[in-house]
C-alpha cells in the first residue's frame, strides 16, 4: 500500500509540474471551462470509476464537461495506476516501441479531407515502392533497433489481397523477427469491396502470409454523421468495427485510435469510445491500447472548412488532455492509452503519463502521413527514454502486445543511427 501510495504521489507531482510548463509554453490555449453540473453527481461518477465501474454515456459526459482539467487528470492516473501498477520496487514503467512507418503505396481513392498525404492514380508524385526499397528500409530499422513495421498505405484501385500477401511473405522470410502491424480496417473493407471477397476470407489470406496484427487507423471518429463529412468514401463504422470482431475471431490483435477535433462534438466521442468499449467487451480483448489524436488542418484539403464549426481553432492542449484523461476513465477494459507527442509535443505527452496514459507510443524511424500535414516533432530514441524519466517514470522498451523489450547494449549508449534526429512519432503503434 505504501509504495502504491508513493508511486502515486511522485506521479502527480511529476506531472503537475509538467502541466504548468505545458500550459506556460501555450500562453494563448486556456484550460477547457468546467460546465456548472450537480457536484454529488460529479462525485458519484467519479467514485464509480475509481472503483472499476463502467460509466455510462451521460455519467462520462458529465464528468468531461463538469470537471476540472487537474480533477480529471488526477482521477485518471488514480485509474492507470491500478490498470498498469507500479513494480514491486514502486517504479512506475511508461513503455514505448521502436518501429517504421512504411507506407507501400502513396495511392487513394477514397478522398479523405483531412489528409494530406494521399495521392490520386496518375499523380506525378504517386508511388508504389519497389522490393528493393522496402528491404533497405527494413535493413534500416534493423540496423536501429527496431522490431516493428507499421505498413499501411492508401487505397489503391489495383493493389489487391494477393500483391500484399506476396510482400508480407517475402518480407517474413527475409526477416522473421520482423512483426508486421499492417493494414487498417478500412485498407482490408477496400479489398473486401475490390475483390468482392469476404473481409474473413482476406483476413484469413493475409493473417497465412505473415500478418501478425492490425493497427486501429482510419476509425477517425466512429459516428456516421461525422464520417459522412470528413471521409464520405471511406469505410463505415459498422465495417470498420467488423473486421476487427472478424480479426478477433481468428485469434487477432490490434489497436483503436480516434482523431479527434474537427466536426465531432464531445458526444460524439464519447460514441465513438463506447463503440470501441463494446467491440472489446464481446471479444473479449482484441484491442491492446486506445491511441487518441488531434486533428492537424495544415496542408490538408478541407482543414479549414473543418474548423468552421470550431471558430477555426485547432484542439488546444487542454482539450487534448482532456480527451486522454476521459478516455482512461471511460475504456477500463482497454489496457493501454497512449500520449501522443507527433500532434502535441514533447511537453504536453509527458503531461498526459499522468492523466491517463501509460505508453508513449512509437519511436517511428519513418512518418509520413502526419508530417504531410505539417506536423512533425523530431526527436530521437535517447530523447524519448529521457523525457520519461523527466516525468518520473522508467522506461521501457515492448514489443504491440505490451511485453517488455530488453534495449539492446549498442542503443543504451547511444549509437551514431539512435542519436541521429529522425521523425518519431506516435501516429498508430
Amino acid at each position: 500500500m505504501r509504495t502504491a501510495i508513493s508511486a502515486r504521489r511522485r506521479s502527480l507531482a511529476a506531472g503537475f509540474a509538467l502541466l504548468g510548463k505545458a500550459l506556460a509554453a501555450y500562453p494563448l490555449l486556456p484550460m477547457t471551462p468546467a460546465v456548472t453540473i450537480d457536484p454529488t453527481q460529479l462525485r458519484d461518477h467519479s467514485q464509480k470509476a475509481l472503483a472499476g465501474g463502467q460509466l455510462t454515456a451521460a455519467e462520462a459526459l458529465q464528468l468531461y464537461r463538469g470537471l476540472d482539467q487537474p480533477s480529471l487528470g488526477l482521477l485518471a492516473n488514480d485509474v492507470r495506476l491500478r490498470l498498469n501498477p507500479a513494480d514491486a520496487d514502486g517504479k512506475v514503467r511508461v513503455t514505448y516501441i521502436v518501429d517504421r512507418n512504411l507506407n507501400p503505396t502513396n495511392v487513394c481513392i477514397t478522398d479523405c479531407g483531412f489528409c494530406a498525404f494521399y495521392r490520386s492514380p496518375g499523380d506525378a508524385d504517386a508511388y508504389i515502392l519497389s522490393r528493393e526499397v522496402i528491404y533497405q528500409k527494413v535493413d534500416d530499422l534493423l540496423s536501429k533497433g527496431g522490431i516493428q513495421l507499421l505498413l499501411q498505405g492508401g487505397h489503391h484501385p489495383r493493389l489487391k489481397t494477393d500483391w500484399y500477401a506476396e510482400l508480407f511473405t517475402d518480407l517474413k522470410q527475409r526477416y522473421p523477427q520482423v512483426w508486421i502491424h499492417g493494414m487498417s480496417p478500412p485498407e482490408i473493407t477496400h479489398l473486401s469491396k475490390l475483390e468482392k471477397r469476404p473481409v474473413r476470407d482476406i483476413l484469413v489470406a493475409l493473417k497465412a502470409a505473415g500478418l501478425d496484427s492490425i493497427p486501429g487507423g482510419g476509425a477517425e471518429i466512429l459516428v456516421e454523421r461525422v464520417r459522412k463529412v470528413i471521409a464520405p468514401k471511406k469505410a463505415t463504422s459498422e465495417e470498420w468495427l467488423e473486421v476487427m470482431r472478424q480479426w478477433a475471431r481468428l485469434g487477432g490483435k490490434g489497436t483503436a485510435t480516434m482523431m479527434f477535433g474537427h466536426v465531432e462534438s464531445d458526444a460524439e466521442r464519447i460514441e465513438h469510445m463506447t463503440r470501441i468499449r463494446d467491440l472489446q467487451a464481446e471479444t473479449g480483448g482484441v484491442f491492446t491500447a486506445f491511441i487518441p489524436w488531434t486533428f492537424q488542418p495544415d496542408n490538408t484539403p478541407k482543414g479549414k472548412v473543418f474548423l468552421v464549426e470550431r471558430g477555426g481553432a485547432k484542439a488546444t492542449v487542454a482539450e487534448y488532455l482532456r480527451t486522454l484523461s476521459m478516455a482512461r476513465l471511460y475504456l477500463q477494459n482497454v489496457p493501454h492509452i497512449q500520449s501522443s507527442f507527433v500532434t502535441q509535443g514533447m511537453k504536453t505527452c509527458q503531461v498526459g503519463l499522468s492523466m491517463g496514459a501509460d505508453d508513449f507510443g512509437s519511436a517511428m524511424l519513418e512518418e509520413n502521413v502526419v508530417s504531410s500535414a505539417g506536423c512533425t516533432h523530431p526527436t530521437s530514441i535517447p530523447e524519448i527514454e529521457r523525457h520519461i524519466k523527466d516525468a518520473g517514470f522508467v522506461p521501457q522498451r515492448r514489443n504491440m502486445m505490451y511485453q517488455p523489450v530488453e534495449t539492446p547494449a549498442t542503443d543504451r549508449f547511444g549509437n551514431a543511427a539512435n542519436q541521429k534526429k529522425a521523425i518519431v512519432s506516435k501516429v498508430e503503434a
